[in-house]
């Protein structure tokens, strides 16, 4: 979900030049997106929340982002952190005290693994959400926007084939989403 680049995982996108590619979801690059359509969707959420895995490489910058995106609408946004079960049900007290309108959930594996309870404890504190794919609303969530899952399996598959065929994995650029999605 992050820039492989950045993380020195590879050289470029175009030509990584190790012996490694794949497909990346430019995930972290849409939470600004994702708090404007929250807001859209609840205009009314003058405070919103941004749920963050400490623990991610980029989380402090995430935070700084959303932060930034939050000012520019005019809103506060509270950051909320959480790396395990017990913080994401404390994440969600503090959410009903502070009186969150909104809230967007970081794109982090640990979060893809609590779905059914991030879902459960948005839904029985009526707090709107956002995610970052659609495997979220698809459990009841409200809604996600991101890049397709479904898409990038799709070429993850392309590219073992062309690997299994010979072609050298630091000849095959990176692949970034062209299709993103809107599930509500």
């Amino acid at each position: 979900g992050d820039d492989p680049v950045k993380l020195g995982l590879v050289a470029g996108l175009n030509r990584p030049m190790r012996n490694l590619t794949g497909v990346t979801f430019v995930t972290t690059e849409l939470g600004a997106k994702r708090l404007e359509a929250l807001y859209e969707l609840v205009p009314s959420a003058s405070v919103s929340a941004f749920l963050l895995n400490p623990r991610f490489e980029d989380a402090a910058p995430q935070a700084r982002a959303m932060q930034a995106a939050a000012r520019s609408h005019g809103r506060r946004l509270i950051v909320l952190e959480a790396s395990t079960e017990a913080q994401i049900a404390t994440s969600f007290a503090t959410l009903s005290r502070e009186r969150v309108g909104a809230l967007v959930v970081q794109n982090d594996a640990f979060f893809d693994s609590q779905r059914n309870q991030l879902v459960a404890l948005a839904s029985r504190n009526s707090i709107p959400a956002i995610y970052h794919i659609r495997e979220f609303p698809a459990a009841g969530g409200l809604m996600s926007y991101g890049a397709s899952l479904a898409e990038a399996y799709r070429q993850v598959g392309i590219y073992a084939g062309r690997i299994l065929k010979g072609a050298s994995p630091g000849e095959l650029p990176v692949e970034q989403p062209t299709r993103f999605e809107m599930v509500i």
